[in-house]
Order: C-alpha cells, then structure tokens, then sequence
C-alpha cells in the first residue's frame, strides 16, 4: 500500500501553547510513518518544552530562535523552506496566526515560512475568547483564501478552565489531514473510488437481526488505500466501530438493500468499485413487526 509520508519533507512548526505536548505526540507520530520532520520551535515555545524532545522522537535536529543568527543562519531559512514539501503548524498561536496574514517574517519561524513554496497546514490552539475574536477569525479568512489548509480547532476544556472552541486537534487526527494533504498529486487523483464495508444487518424483528462477524478492516484499509493514491473515496458500510479515515464521505446503511440502493445511486459518478463488504446471503422473507415473545414458542423463520 502506498504511504504518502514515506521520506517526504515536512516542517513541523511549534508556538507557544500549552497544546505543545500534543506537537511531540504528532512529530512522533509522523516520524514513525516514515517522514523526515523538521520542527522549529518558537521562543516562546521552548518555554513549554526542549528541542531535545523533539529530537528524540524525530531523530532530527530540532531548530530554535537562536539557530537563526548562527553560522549558516543567512541561509538556513531557505534551504529549509525550499525542501518542505508540507509545512504543518501546530498548535499554532493566536500571534503566530496574525505573523502569517500579514507577511510579518520577524522569528525563524514565520521567515522559514515566507520561504517556502509548499502547502501549508495551520492547527490553531488558544483560548475560546482569542480564537472568536474578529481580529483571529480575519486572519484566518486571509491565510485560508491563499490556500492554507485550517484544521480545528475543536470544542474542549481550556487552558483558563473555561469550556469552548480553542482545543488543538487531536495529533491523530492531524495525521490524517497531513497524509491526505500529502496524497493529493497520487496517481487516482481526480478519480472517484467506491469501496464497501462491513457486515449487513437483516433484521428479524426490530430487536434481532442475522449478521456476520465481519470487523470492517478490510473495507476500510482499502479506503484509505485508494485515499493515499490521492483518489476521493466514498465508504458505504454497514455498522462497524472505526474511525472514518480523513478524506473519505462515509455513507451508513444497514441491510444489503440499503446497501444496493447506496452502490446504486453513487456508481454513476464513479472510476471504480471495491466490494470488500460481507454482504449476508440470507435475509428473512417476514421481519417482524414487534419483537418476537419467548413464550409463543420456537419460531420457524422463511429465510
């Protein structure tokens, strides 16, 4: 299967947020999937943790303000910028936010940012009163109008106690949107993909149904297969507990005939199908309509 991290360029930019322990789950994350992370540290984010995390986990140098002034630091920036081929910020911090509208290139960061050419992901993470101000909701109309890809934040408790927007996005989750951000120049782009999922339900009466052991696994693997060749994906399954890979429009049905109408209607506008479902081969002829009594006795049911 291909993996759109595998040896790709990303810098990881980290402000000053408390969500920084989140950052370090994500360069972990990205490092083990096979990405070459870079993560540049803002002042303020030392202040929440050291360089050297980072470069425990990526196996990497990690950068910092000072690294700016050093020896190569007339240059660093751009070779930096010139090689990503994503820049990924998070948390990224209400300061940082309004850097980026404005062209303002005053840290490492930020000018590393002006460089560099490649797609850029911004994963706000501040208290619910700043990320609802006009002054960060404007800004982050202008970083999205020139491309950038804004992830959350989400709905949580907050560093101040309080409970609102402001959460950073879960690093799991980020790693979703980075791989499909990554994925976008794979070879089914522009194509659409159908894949099924799953084991159906047929009921026999509104409490039980005939059902298979089927996980979903499969089904869903081959989504997110079809998801990393830069295909865009609609997932049709019956009840299973999985994530929903980022990217795909998931669609639920329940019987096989829920499931034909949906393969039915969506496979006019699509390049390819995967049946991966298990589809039950046998369905009762007469659900019933209330639940079926213990004391009537045996049922006989016409399959």
């Amino acid at each position: 299967m291909a993996n759109p991290l595998k040896d790709k360029h990303i810098i990881l930019g980290v402000t000053g947020s408390i969500a920084c322990y989140k950052a370090v789950e994500l360069a972990s994350k990205l490092a083990q999937a096979g990405a070459l992370v870079d993560v540049i540290l803002t002042q303020a984010a030392t202040q929440f943790v050291t360089p050297l995390t980072f470069q425990s986990v990526t196996g990497r140098r990690a950068f910092v303000e000072a690294d700016l002034w050093g020896s190569e630091g007339h240059v660093l920036h751009i070779s930096l910028g010139h090689a990503a081929e994503l820049l990924v910020i998070a948390p990224a911090s209400a300061n940082t936010i309004a850097k980026l509208a404005h062209g303002i290139a005053d840290n490492f960061l930020t000018v590393t940012a002006l460089a560099a050419n490649c797609p850029l992901l911004v994963a706000p993470a501040m208290d619910g009163g700043m990320y609802t101000h006009p002054a960060t909701q404007a800004n982050l109309k202008t970083l999205q109008e020139r491309g950038a890809i804004i992830l959350g934040p989400v709905e949580g408790h907050l560093a101040s106690g309080l409970q609102g927007v402001g959460r950073m996005m879960e690093p799991g989750e980020l790693l979703g949107h980075i791989r499909l951000a990554l994925a976008q120049t794979g070879p089914l782009r522009g194509r659409r993909v159908i894949v099924t999922a799953g084991g159906t339900h047929e009921p026999i009466d509104p409490v039980r149904v005939i059902s298979n052991r089927s996980s979903g696994k499969q089904g869903f693997a081959l989504a997110q297969a079809a998801l990393d060749m830069g295909a865009q994906v609609t997932l049709i399954t019956a009840p299973v507990s999985l994530p929903t890979p980022v990217g795909a429009q998931r669609q639920e049905v329940l019987t096989a005939q829920d499931m034909l109408e949906a393969v039915s209607e969506a496979i006019p506008h699509a390049d390819a199908l995967i049946m991966a479902a298990a589809v039950a081969d046998f369905r009762p002829a007469d659900p019933a309509g209330q639940k079926i009594k213990r004391e009537g006795g045996l049922p006989e049911i016409q399959l």
